[in-house]
């Protein structure tokens, strides 16, 4: 049986939560699977970007662009759009995508999102995939977490989002950083139907050698 010739497209959001290396590492894995991605990034999520991974991402959209193929070193495969364009391809039902993923995302985002507000492109990106009724993926990093957050989550929850904690487990015994990151990122690719087993072997049992 012939397999569907377009290859697969997913938005891809880092909001201004901790935890840009999840993000980062999500997208390189997506473009190593041949995927597209629509990369936005908040007005918070570039100041941590610089912050934690010493990524001084810039303010115009084409500037970034070519910044951002030139980390990830890639082509036209990777696409960003500035977070304050309303107007661009993601804002838009008819823009053709498998799923969309907020890695990492920021409770203040989570809040917006489940009160159904745009005030962004990643925002009303989020919006559109929940009134299309599209893959969406919300991976929040943030601890301890109030009553307002947890009722935020379960709204979101209730409305057929996936929320994936950056909760990475230690049963596989990391011995780097990297790898609880690939353990996150790893369950985020599963979600979206793609290959993980170069960054998370499956589980073989407490005695598996």
């Amino acid at each position: 049986m012939m397999g569907d010739p377009r290859a697969k497209e997913f938005i891809v959001g880092i909001a201004g939560a901790s935890g840009v290396a999840y993000g980062l590492r999500l997208v390189e894995e997506l473009l190593r699977a041949d995927c597209g991605v629509q990369l936005l990034i908040t007005d918070a999520g570039r100041q941590v970007l610089a912050h934690e991974a010493g990524l001084a991402v810039p303010v115009a959209s084409a500037d970034a662009e070519m910044f951002l193929r030139g980390h990830f070193s890639t082509g036209g495969q990777l696409r960003h759009y500035a977070i304050k364009d309303l107007s661009a391809p993601p804002a838009s039902g008819s823009n053709t995508i498998d799923g969309m993923i907020v890695c990492p995302c920021s409770m203040g985002s989570v809040g917006r999102i489940a009160s159904g507000l745009s005030e962004n492109l990643l925002e009303r990106a989020a919006d559109v995939s929940l009134k299309e009724r599209r893959h969406l993926i919300l991976v929040p990093r943030e601890t301890p977490i109030s009553t307002i957050h947890l009722e935020n989550l379960l709204r979101l929850s209730r409305s057929g989002v996936t929320i994936l904690p950056a909760m990475p487990g230690f049963y596989q015994g990391p011995k780097t950083v990297d790898a609880l990151v690939d353990f996150v990122v790893a369950k985020i690719l599963s979600q979206l139907g793609l290959e993980s087993s170069h960054l998370l072997q499956p589980w073989g049992g407490i005695n598996q050698t």
